[in-house]
C-alpha cells in the first residue's frame, strides 16, 4: 500500500482460492478487492473515520460494477488503484483500476470499477442519510484529479 500521485494503492498477489475450476479469477473477487482497497485506505489515511466508522457513522455502498479487459490467474501481482470520481454531500463515488505488474515491471490495465458509497447515520431500523466526514473529504483529496468538494463546503 503506496501513495501516488492521484491514487491509493492497495497490492496483492492472487492466490489459488480467487480462481475458478479454469483458472482464471472469478469475478466476485474484484468487488472483494475494492472492498479491501477502501478498507485499508481507511485504516491507514483516515484513521478518524474509521473510529467514526467503529461508533455510529455507516457506509453503504450502493452500486458497484466492474468492466472486464483481461483474465489473470494466481499468482498474478495486481495494483488496485482508487481514486475519488465524485463527492456529494451524502455520497461519494470511487474508482478502481486493476493493474497487473509484470515481474519486468510492465504494467497493464486488466478491469476497471466503480463504487457509489452512502454516509448514513442512526440505528440500523432508522438510519439516515449523514454528510459525508471532514475528516473523509480532507483524507480522500489527494486521491482526485481535480478539487472535488460537497455542495455547501469548500474543499
Amino acid at each position: 500500500m503506496t501513495d501516488h500521485a492521484d491514487y491509493f494503492e492497495h497490492r496483492h498477489i492472487v492466490g489459488f482460492e480467487e480462481t475458478n475450476l479454469v483458472g482464471n479469477v472469478y469475478y466476485v473477487n474484484y468487488l472483494r478487492w475494492q472492498g479491501r482497497c477502501r478498507e485499508m485506505f481507511l485504516k491507514l489515511r483516515a484513521p478518524d473515520v474509521l473510529a467514526d466508522v467503529q461508533a455510529d457513522l455507516k457506509l453503504f455502498t450502493l452500486k458497484v460494477d466492474c468492466e472486464f479487459f483481461a483474465e489473470i490467474t494466481a499468482f498474478d501481482e495486481l495494483s488496485i488503484r482508487m481514486r475519488l470520481a465524485d463527492l456529494a454531500q451524502t455520497q461519494l463515488e470511487f474508482t478502481f483500476d486493476y493493474v497487473r505488474i509484470d515481474p519486468d515491471g510492465e504494467e497493464t490495465l486488466i478491469a476497471r470499477g466503480r463504487q457509489r458509497v452512502a454516509c448514513m447515520r442512526g440505528p440500523n431500523t432508522a438510519t439516515v442519510p449523514s454528510l459525508v466526514p471532514e475528516a473523509l473529504i480532507r483524507a480522500l483529496q489527494p486521491y482526485t484529479r481535480t478539487t472535488v468538494a460537497p455542495l455547501g463546503r469548500t474543499a
